[in-house]
């Protein structure tokens, strides 16, 4: 399995012959993306309708060239131009020897988000080929939870939008991951002390990788 990081929490998840495209967003986009990245794509699934995680003008492009779209009724009721398949808690999906394991997410609130811009639906994503399980968790504060996976990829800004450093690594080991890749900090109006960031999953003894954008880790 092959896992690419892009802006924020945006990764291209690569295994049995599948290409599945996760929250592309606008933070850093450009068109060299579509045309040299985020090609030959089958699933896109986004976790939510915020626009760093979800650009609608890629995902039409993505659509028109044979993708899939996944996402919740949020999504779809702001985006209906897109008629994606609605997702939810639960929901299973199956893509040749692939599952894809739509789980719970909870957005935090601050009221940055009143007059509109709060989450009310957000969707984690489990992507399980048979042999690694890959656990994103999209923009999520802690919440109680029994999910297990090889891989997890978990957000680190904190703002009281999502986890912070601290409480990213705990929800990460409780998963049982043999590996953590942080996102979800590559917004400038949010920094992140990824030198924090990587001494509390050195305290929790987990094995945390970053990535850059664009860079790519085997499994």
């Amino acid at each position: 399995m092959k896992l690419t990081k892009y802006a924020q929490s945006c990764v291209l998840i690569e295994t049995k012959n599948k290409r599945i495209l996760i929250d592309p967003g606008y933070i850093a986009w450009n068109e060299s993306l579509l045309k040299e990245h985020w090609t030959n794509i089958d699933l896109i699934l986004v976790t939510h309708r915020h626009g760093d995680h979800c650009h609608a003008d890629s995902i039409k492009i993505l659509q028109d060239q044979g993708a899939k779209f996944f996402t919740s009724k949020e999504v779809a009721d702001v985006l209906p131009e897109l008629n994606p398949e609605i997702v939810e808690d639960g929901k299973i999906l199956n893509s040749g020897d692939i599952k894809v394991e739509i789980v719970k997410a909870v957005h935090g609130y601050t009221p940055l988000l009143k007059d509109g811009k709060e989450i009310k639906e957000n969707i984690g994503i489990i992507i399980d080929d048979g042999i690694r399980r890959v656990y994103m968790v999209g923009d999520s504060i802690c919440f109680p939870n029994e999910y297990k996976c090889n891989v997890i990829f978990v957000p680190v800004c904190n703002h009281g939008l999502v986890m912070g450093p601290y409480e990213a690594a705990l929800f990460a080991k409780e998963t049982g991951a043999e590996l953590a890749i942080p996102y979800h900090y590559d917004n400038p109006t949010y920094p992140v002390d990824l030198q924090k960031v990587e001494e509390e999953f050195k305290k929790q003894k987990m094995n945390c990788k970053l990535l850059k954008m664009g860079e790519s880790i085997e499994v």
